[in-house]
């Protein structure tokens, strides 16, 4: 087992900083988590980056915004710029539940508390920094501000905002995954530079965004979008506009995107291409302790407690679900790590204290997406679809299992691996699809009967997120009949190896598109499978996805048609009852709401015909 030295960590506090022999810094972080020094936390990931390329970085986790400012004062001035994300969750989601209670607890902070951090860090930290430091250049990121660019509803609020750059008075954003911006901005910032001075020398980086202090005027290729003023008078325009956004994020080639707001005009430059595979080796083979920093000794970081034993093996997601944020942050191509770099990781993770030779997760953001790309590339460069799987799955998409159980079994044939679990969702679609190729379709066949028998934890998660397919539609979710027809394989796999495993399903009420009635049938559809549902949720409009734009709006993006949505807290709580048909207590609500939608035949079908 290695042992680590204070030093191992950034430094956090004026005290590591000497203990380093540094007499300034380069850049200093802020973040709204606390330093969990794990690729998993984005501060430390953009932490170890600018570290790599030999500059001097400190994180300030969790300022304390309420007093007299001091842990914003306490490291000084950076000689490049402040850095500020919010955490690795939106705060507003960390903060509040979808009916806007406070949440009693927050995963990202030591033991739990949920008063470390405000609302909306990135607006509030920036405003703090640039008023005492005005002249320091201020660089946001994270995915609080990344999915707030543009002109986006906030539901706790119930406003649409403008982009988070008019609000936190932030030089400029980073969008999406940062190593590659925040290098490149690293790179080109003089020491010393100006505030004032900084947009003119990086304002053509890819995958930033900035605001302009005038109007600017469109070039050849640019998209703009209906300005935030018209945005505020028309929410058809508004939908109209996220069309755009969504087709932009997910274009090998994309265009840079132009919104006026005021007298301003924000612009979004087009992304980087995913990463390399060495690019994405490189920045998980950084030199990360993996663990919290020792000013947290014995308190417990519940979000480090569920990923500490866990491998990152992908980037990126295909799925282009609606309601879902990590197509729009970190895009829709997948970047696969090497099986050395892999490896390498798990092997850390064996050096871990407290580790027992069971690895929590082999994942991704989909646990079965390694290595998957389109067999004729130019053919994706061209493309503009959100989903390479949806309404149906590309032609063009390589599904094959094959590299992923290499992965698998590699990693299991390590001594000290006593059994690694499959943690992250897991896209049954992809493994029932059948193409032309029958060795492709056999290892769907055999990752399948792999995954079943020797990487479930006794509980498989999966998403089928709703049984009515005209809402699956719109949630850009494959057929109900797909999940019934992959939990009779389950069923048999686990009967054939004398298995006593459970499938747990993911389901979403008051999605946009789903009424009532679409609950009631959902509820009687899961009776009949034996599930008493557990992992559920009421939908809560996050911004910059499909399904929030259609919420709030009213109207789909796409085809600009009326949606119906369940706005109201009386309409989703009566929504969401329909999951928990079971109980006692809810059984007389529900009976009455379904006599006033006069569907006394799902009274029967639920509770028995009466007498």
């Amino acid at each position: 087992m290695k042992e680590y030295k204070l030093t191992d960590w950034l430094p956090t506090t004026k005290k590591e900083i000497e203990l380093r022999g540094w007499e300034e810094l380069d850049v200093i972080l802020f973040s709204g988590d606390a330093y969990v020094d794990h690729p998993s936390f984005g501060a430390a990931v953009i932490g170890r980056i600018l570290e790599a390329e030999g500059l001097r970085v400190a994180i300030v986790p969790q300022p304390n915004w309420r007093d007299d400012l001091r842990d914003f004062k306490k490291l000084g001035r950076p000689r490049l710029f402040f850095g500020i994300t919010a955490g690795c969750m939106d705060s507003m989601v960390n903060r509040y539940t979808a009916n806007k209670r406070l949440r009693s607890d927050d995963a990202y902070t030591p033991d739990a508390r949920p008063d470390m951090r405000p609302e909306y860090p990135s607006i509030v930290y920036t405003q703090i920094l640039k008023k005492l430091f005005p002249d320091i250049p201020v660089v946001l990121g994270g995915i609080e501000a990344s999915m707030r660019r543009l002109t986006h509803y906030d539901y706790w609020q119930d406003a649409l905002r403008p982009s988070i750059l008019q609000d936190s008075g932030a030089d400029i954003l980073i969008y999406g995954m940062g190593e590659k911006p925040i290098t490149e901005l690293a790179r080109r910032v003089p020491p010393h530079t100006p505030a004032s001075e900084v947009l003119a020398l990086v304002q053509d980086v890819p995958q930033i965004a900035y605001l302009t202090p005038t109007a600017l005027k469109p070039q050849e290729g640019d998209v703009v979008l209906y300005a935030h003023e018209e945005c505020l008078q028309d929410k058809k325009k508004q939908a109209a506009n996220f069309r755009h956004i969504e087709e932009e994020s997910n274009k090998y080639t994309a265009s840079r995107i132009l919104q006026q707001t005021g007298l301003q005009t924000v612009v979004v430059n087009p992304p980087y291409p995913p990463m390399t595979e060495a690019e994405l080796d490189h920045s998980y083979d950084l030199p990360y302790t993996r663990m919290p920093h020792p000013k947290y000794k014995g308190k417990r970081i519940p979000a480090y407690d569920m990923i500490k034993f866990s491998v990152n093996i992908h980037r990126g997601c295909f799925g282009g679900c609606a309601f879902c944020t990590i197509s729009a942050h970190q895009g829709k191509f997948i970047t696969s790590r090497s099986k050395e770099s892999i490896l390498r990781e798990v092997k850390a993770i064996m050096e871990l204290p407290d580790f027992k030779g069971y690895l929590s997760d082999l994942g991704g953001p989909s646990a079965n997406m390694y290595r998957m790309k389109g067999r004729n590339e130019d053919l994706c460069h061209k493309c503009k679809r959100p989903s390479c799987i949806h309404p149906a799955v590309c032609p063009n998409l390589n599904t094959d299992h094959r590299p992923l159980l290499d992965i698998y079994q590699a990693v299991d044939a390590l001594p000290g691996i006593k059994k690694s679990f499959i943690g992250s969702g897991v896209r049954y679609d992809l493994l029932l699809h059948t193409t032309n190729d029958p060795q492709t379709d056999k290892a769907a066949r055999e990752y399948t009967r792999q995954l079943i028998t020797h990487h479930v934890s006794g509980r498989l998660k999966v998403a089928p997120e709703h049984t009515s397919d005209r809402v699956l539609r719109i949630m850009r979710k494959p057929s109900f009949r797909l999940f019934e027809a992959f939990k009779r394989i389950f069923d048999q796999i686990n009967r054939e190896a004398g298995l006593r495993q459970q499938l747990i399903p993911y389901f979403i009420s008051s999605h946009p598109g789903c009424h009532e009635e679409d609950m009631a049938e959902l509820a009687v559809i899961t009776k009949r499978l034996d599930f008493h549902l557990e992992q559920v949720q009421d939908f809560t409009p996050t911004p910059m996805t499909v399904a929030t734009e259609t919420w709030y709006t009213g109207y789909h993006p796409y085809t600009l048609e009326p949606v119906f949505s369940a706005r109201t807290k009386q309409e989703k709580l009566a929504q969401r009852q329909f999951f928990f048909w079971y109980k006692p207590e809810e059984r007389r609500n529900i009976i009455q709401e379904l006599r006033k939608l006069k569907r006394d035949d799902l009274i029967d079908k639920l509770y028995g015909k009466r007498k």
